[in-house]
């Protein structure tokens, strides 16, 4: 789909002393006439500027920053160009945005299509490699490292920016999964129509939202864990630093406090020893409490061991990670902030999505967790002596993962899955504290901290250290076994009236009384035979009718116009029908199924191509096409699983 407020009237962006123009872009939030995904489209032109270097000139400088270009030859700037856009796409994360395709306009000027996924970020891209073809052009330094920080930012602070967010998009593209984002909602959506499921990160719309809540109240939940039966740490809720010096008393040291509604470990401190501390701690716990919250804390006894998350998605243990604070290790020559700053310089802490590790955070906490250790950040730390820089095992801060899954007790796998059995939520991630995974949570200090809601899973999908566990997969395949049960039935037609329209849905209902039929073009929008408001935007149109979770099918026309102007917003379409289509039209023939039907029409020859097959014939004189539509409706729909 073209965004409108993105689309540039033709004109001359180049500098007197620029060798390239770029100009014309359009993005596409879904299938093109010049590419089969979401592509942000322009156009590129040599200029009379400048004289350009050699083409291999500018391969050369580029191989530096992507070895494997040394190994492809080029026969345009423009191709060269196009595929440098594709590189840099995708920033250093690892995303997968590789497609890009060339249509030459006249002799010097060629329409690039690359793949996209957020356009502000895409247009950044485009302009950030122009930027650096003319400094090569010029003979000058480009700083292309700090061009990627900043759109990796910018990326970052995108709907699909989040780590969670990013890993379900792309493995739902790999399970052939509909996914798109439902910008009015800040939601996204996976399916169409009545085979949807929206949602947030790991939070969707099947849970249970009281469920989701209760979770947030720690004080509840540890309660009603503990009348479960489940190993809680001994505490209680204070509102006062009087009350949890008294509390701290009466169950001993070391103790641990938590603010009752927190996230991410912000106001936590374990380990406690003493009433310094402890007045130390209850301040940070104090300013973690978002204001619209009581003053409420947790006083609970501190166990030892290790820090752990344990996963369920839909009820069921799928992966365990061990969570360590950030550390520096002593070469005997750097001070603890130097060997901080070397450390949060290392690639694995590039604090992208897909970098399995965050930036160190040095704050008032860190600070006051060295002076415990009487250390600061001047100390020289002796050769191989590792210190920790927190209690808090918190991964938002600089802490790392490591993959657990393996080691888990039978006992303990039990016990998470017991706890996930009273939640109907599909995504439970369980915080317990023990010395050794590996032993029974029955024959060892063992204590279940909190549970989450709305866990992450980037830690399970690439820990520091060991094995990636593929938590995304594991989460779509609740709600869908295959990319099919995600899709209805949708019929593409490059034109057809109302009154065929309306034939075609009588016909189909005839079958299908129950059903739901969506169907939009260019004279209006229809459920079953109720027509209804139609949005100015085209695509609009169709995406609230995929939005629609009663939706059994979806009829759509898609003409040259609305194509060339608007792209389309779905792939996969189980039956087009052409009608003398056009050139542009006729890449509703490219977005299909492997068990689609394709019909086209050529004055009075029909082609039907069926699994691998093509059928011809020829219309006799006055026989309408709506009987050739309608016959192989019939038969597409009867093929499909119940």
């Amino acid at each position: 789909m073209a965004i409108n407020t993105d689309i540039e009237i033709t004109r001359v962006n180049a500098r007197k002393t620029d060798a390239f123009d770029i100009f014309n872009f359009r993005y596409y939030q879904g299938p093109n006439f010049y590419l089969e995904k979401a592509a942000i489209v322009f156009d590129l032109t040599v200029t009379e500027n400048s004289t350009p270097l050699l083409l291999q000139q500018y391969a050369d400088q580029i191989a530096d920053y992507y070895p494997h270009i040394r190994e492809q030859s080029w026969d345009s700037y423009a191709a060269l160009f196009a595929q440098t856009v594709a590189e840099v796409s995708n920033l250093g994360m690892g995303l997968q945005l590789d497609r890009w395709s060339l249509h030459p306009q006249s002799h010097q000027c060629t329409r690039i299509a690359v793949q996209s996924l957020h356009t502000r970020v895409s247009r950044s891209v485009v302009y950030s490699v122009w930027d650096w073809f003319e400094a090569m052009t010029q003979k000058e330094k480009f700083y292309l490292d700090d061009q990627v920080k900043m759109l990796q930012k910018n990326f970052r602070d995108s709907v699909y920016g989040g780590p969670t967010v990013y890993a379900l998009l792309k493995t739902a593209h790999q399970l052939d999964i509909p996914a798109f984002y439902l910008w009015d909602e800040g939601l996204m959506q996976y399916g169409y129509g009545k085979k949807q499921v929206r949602g947030i990160a790991t939070t969707f719309d099947r849970d249970s939202h009281l469920d989701s809540d209760f979770t947030t109240r720690k004080d509840d939940c540890k309660s009603f864990l503990a009348c479960l039966g489940f190993p809680v740490p001994k505490g209680e809720v204070v509102y006062s630093l009087s009350e949890a010096l008294a509390v701290a008393r009466r169950i001993g040291y070391p103790i641990a406090i938590k603010p009752v509604v927190g996230h991410k470990g912000i106001g936590v401190t374990a380990d406690i020893h003493d009433a310094d501390e402890l007045m130390q701690a209850v301040e940070r716990a104090i300013q973690a409490i978002p204001p619209t919250e009581p003053l409420r804390i947790i006083v609970e006894r501190s166990i030892p061991g290790k820090d752990y998350r344990l996963l369920c998605v839909n009820g069921r243990f799928v992966a365990a990670t061990e969570r360590r604070p950030a550390s520096v290790t002593g070469d005997g020559k750097s001070t603890i902030q130097e060997l901080i700053d070397r450390e949060n310089r290392s690639p694995d802490r590039s604090d992208t999505p897909t970098s399995p590790l965050g930036k160190i955070q040095c704050d008032d906490a860190m600070e006051r967790y060295l002076e415990e250790q009487r250390l600061s950040l001047d100390r020289v730390l002796e050769r191989g002596h590792t210190v920790f820089l927190r209690k808090v095992a918190n991964l938002s801060s600089g802490g790392f993962s490591i993959d657990a899954t393996q080691i888990v007790h039978p006992d303990t796998i039990i016990l998470v899955q017991d706890i996930a059995q009273h939640f109907r939520l599909t995504c439970l991630g369980i915080d317990v504290i023990t010395a050794d995974l590996s032993q029974s949570w029955k024959e060892s200090h063992f204590g279940i901290l909190e549970i989450n809601a709305a866990p992450g899973i980037f830690m399970h999908l690439r820990p520091a250290i060991g094995e990636s566990v593929d938590i995304a997969s594991h989460i779509l395949k609740t709600f869908f076994t295959a990319g099919q049960d995600a899709r209805i039935p949708i019929l593409t037609f490059n034109r057809v009236s109302v009154s065929e329209l309306l034939e075609m849905i009588d016909h189909i209902l005839l079958k299908y009384p129950n059903w739901t039929i969506g169907s939009v073009c260019r004279e209006g929008v229809f459920i079953n035979r109720s027509q209804k408001e139609k949005h100015p935007d085209y695509n609009t149109n169709v995406q609230n009718l995929l939005r629609n979770p009663s939706l059994d099918l979806l009829i759509v026309e898609y003409q040259e116009t609305a194509i060339d102007h608007d792209g389309m917003f779905y792939s996969g379409s189980d039956l087009v029908l052409l009608d003398n289509p056009t050139e542009v039209e006729m890449i509703l023939m490219r977005d299909v199924v492997e068990t689609s039907t394709v019909v086209v029409r050529k004055a009075d020859k029909i082609s039907v191509h069926r699994h691998g097959l093509v059928e011809q014939y020829q219309l006799e004189a006055e026989e309408p096409i709506n009987r050739v539509y309608l016959k192989e409706i019939a038969t597409v729909l009867s093929g499909l699983p119940e």
